[in-house]
């Protein structure tokens, strides 16, 4: 029976490339919906990295990243460059949670979705993908 769900891989691209997107576009509209302040707050977060300013317009970034993202990332439409965008948001989510003594419970989730996202940004999207359907035009 599991030898024969070969034939269907293309099916499972795209169930994970739905799926996966669907729940970033959920992460990312309730920041959102959230304002300048969420932003901020999320925003925070570079100062792990030694960045003091704008913390705003990078919270700005990481929401978008992740509503945007998670859409482009669905549809297979700017696949890589979404795949970039999410993989950047989540190595800084984790940061923040490592650094801030969350410990690897409350950080896998990051880690977890960063290796995803970085693994298909060499993937790709499958051939039931925007980006595909459209390179054949």
């Amino acid at each position: 029976m599991f030898n024969q769900l070969e034939k269907h891989k293309n099916l499972g691209f795209l169930i994970l490339r739905i799926g996966v997107g669907l729940m970033f576009m959920f992460h990312g509209y309730g920041k959102l919906q959230g304002g300048a302040m969420v932003w901020e707050k999320v925003g925070s977060a570079m100062g792990n990295f030694g960045i003091t300013f704008g913390h705003q317009f990078f919270g700005l970034l990481a929401t978008l990243s992740e509503f945007l993202g998670g859409l482009c990332f669905a549809l297979g439409l700017f696949f890589r460059p979404a795949c970039f965008f999410l993989t950047s948001v989540m190595v800084v989510a984790a940061t923040m949670h490592l650094k801030n003594g969350d410990g690897l419970n409350v950080a896998s989730h990051a880690i977890e979705a960063g290796f995803v996202f970085l693994g298909f940004l060499f993937i790709g999207a499958g051939p039931d993908s925007l980006d595909e359907k459209l390179k054949k035009k």
